[in-house]
């Protein structure tokens, strides 16, 4: 039976969440935890995080024998086991051509600051900024909604032939003392989203404008080229 899994994870415990050669990843994890009951699968990640990008609302796929019909079990079983910096949110039942990475309409990411100084025990989870200009960094982020070509907003030397994409939505807002970049699109090209913030959070330093940023989605100048700190990015959520 093809079942979909909704899971959260610590991501500076892993070096990303796809399966690499010789490094400890969220899918070999998973896959070890599986083996260990005797289940041989396949994994199907919605997408990709990279080393230290966080995910409270990562999904994936996989093939399991009937007789697991028990879902909570199996989910209490494999959370048992499991490296305590993931942990199985849901587990759904869904049809046998489910694919998590293509049937995804919409992926939500969520990059969070603070102006509060971190700490030892938070600092793998948000980022520090000195000051923030709230109203500038919500006029700008605006600018992001739209298709546009991220040539210029994605790494370089990550194989990518087509670099159009749309952001549905982009918000910028305060929940508590947490500051939170909000970006939903269908999919994003290898560090878009860091660069994306990276680049806000020049314009909120006033070491860039914002017709910088419209000459850099427009590719006319490529100005700014360093993305921001891992570290603050989480993949909040999949819509399907």
């Amino acid at each position: 039976m093809n079942l979909k899994f909704t899971i959260s994870y610590d991501g500076s415990s892993f070096f990303g969440s796809q399966k690499q050669p010789n490094k400890l990843t969220v899918e070999d994890e998973l896959l070890k935890v599986f083996k260990s009951i005797n289940i041989e699968t396949k994994i199907i990640l919605s997408g990709r995080t990279d080393k230290d990008v966080h995910a409270s609302g990562q999904v994936f796929n996989c093939e399991i024998p009937e007789h697991w019909e028990d879902l909570n079990k199996l989910k209490q079983i494999i959370n048992k086991r499991v490296n305590k910096s993931i942990k199985i949110l849901k587990i759904n039942r869904v049809d046998d051509d489910f694919h998590s990475r293509f049937w995804a309409k919409k992926r939500v990411y969520r990059y969070l600051i603070t102006t509060k100084e971190t700490t030892p025990f938070n600092q793998k989870y948000i980022t520090y900024v000195k000051n923030i200009d709230e109203t500038l960094i919500k006029e700008a982020i605006k600018e992001f909604i739209g298709i546009f070509d991220f040539e210029y907003f994605h790494k370089t030397g990550s194989e990518k032939e087509q670099t159009k994409r749309e952001i549905f939505d982009a918000k910028f807002y305060k929940y508590k003392d947490i500051y939170v970049f909000k970006f939903e699109a269908n999919s994003y090209l290898r560090s878009q989203i860091r660069l994306m913030v990276g680049f806000l959070l020049a314009i909120n330093d006033k070491k860039l404008k914002i017709e910088d940023l419209k000459e850099q989605l427009n590719l006319k100048k490529h100005i700014f080229k360093t993305p921001a700190n891992p570290n603050g990015l989480y993949l909040a959520k999949i819509k399907y």
